[in-house]
C-alpha cells in the first residue's frame, strides 16, 4: 500500500513538472511573438528607436523557445501525461511557427 501512495505522489509531481515545463514553453513562445509581431514592428518605430535589433534579439530568442517546447514535450511524454497528444500537437505547431521565424530573421540578417 506503501508504494501505491509513494506511486500516486510521484506521477502527481511529474503531471505537475509536465504542466510547468509546457507553461514556460508557451510563455517563451508568446513574448517570442510578441516581440516579433507588436514590439519590433510597431512600438520601437513608434518611439524613434532602431527597429535593426529586432532579427538579432529573435535569432536568440527563437531557438530558446524552441528547445522548451522539446523539453515540454519530453516531459508530458515521460509522466504519461493523458494530454501528451494534444500537447505534443500544439507544441509542435509552434515549433515549426518559430522555427519559420528564426529562417525569416537569418533571411532578414543577411
Amino acid at each position: 500500500m506503501q508504494t501505491t501512495v509513494d506511486g500516486a505522489a510521484d506521477q502527481q509531481q511529474t503531471e505537475e513538472q509536465a504542466n510547468r515545463a509546457f507553461s514556460v514553453s508557451m510563455l517563451i513562445s508568446a513574448v517570442r511573438c510578441t516581440l516579433t509581431y507588436v514590439v519590433f514592428p510597431w512600438l520601437l518605430p513608434a518611439l524613434h528607436l532602431g527597429s535593426d535589433i529586432g532579427p538579432a534579439i529573435g535569432l536568440v530568442v527563437g531557438p530558446i523557445a524552441i528547445v522548451s517546447n522539446v523539453f515540454s514535450i519530453r516531459r508530458f511524454w515521460r509522466a504519461d501525461h493523458r494530454y501528451k497528444i494534444p500537447v505534443t500537437c500544439l507544441n509542435v505547431a509552434m515549433i515549426v511557427l518559430v522555427s519559420a521565424l528564426v529562417v525569416g530573421d537569418i533571411a532578414d540578417l543577411t
